[in-house]
């Protein structure tokens, strides 16, 4: 599906226009200590003329046929382009922890690393991640690596998600 760049865009948000909109699609998550999952997801990225894109994700958990049956979380933040081709971004998550990212917009291709979590004292034990999305054929690829409860950096969710 197509989508159009309104006038109202700021000029700073143009390398990541393509995000904008609402994706809809399934993934898969790993991790030592728990089992393998499939998940479905939403994800919109909004503007209202600023040089920012809000940013809001929802996981569910989905039926044999695809449909949500439960919800499993959520994360909600801001992403703000710079002119130098970087990338800013600030997520907080209802586990009780927010994150701050840094990164490199490099055409359809975003990488991200954790600079900062801060977490609540009833927070899981998570110390760092690393992001990847890129548009593939129209489509939004995406892959989280994660460090937590002592480990090591590792894949732990992934997912394929087309506009809706």
């Amino acid at each position: 599906m197509a989508f159009e760049i309104t006038s109202d865009l700021h000029r700073d948000l143009m390398p990541i226009a393509w995000m904008i909109g609402r994706w809809e699609g399934s993934g898969k998550g790993t991790y030592p200590g728990t089992e393998d999952f499939d998940f479905g997801q939403q994800v919109d990225f909004a503007h209202n003329g600023g040089n920012y894109l809000h940013y809001l994700s929802q996981t569910f958990e989905t039926d044999a046929d695809g449909k949500a049956v439960r919800p499993l979380t959520m994360e909600t933040g801001f992403w703000r382009p710079q002119p130098d081709g970087t990338l800013e971004v600030v997520m907080s998550h209802p586990e009780g922890y927010t994150e701050i990212w840094y990164g490199k917009i490099n055409g359809a291709q975003i990488e991200l690393s954790t600079d900062a979590v801060v977490r609540t004292a009833t927070a899981e034990d998570y110390a760092a991640g690393q992001r990847l999305y890129g548009n593939v054929e129209g489509e939004m690829l995406w892959t989280l690596d994660k460090a937590a409860n002592g480990l090591p950096l590792q894949s732990n969710l992934w997912a394929r998600l087309v506009r809706a």
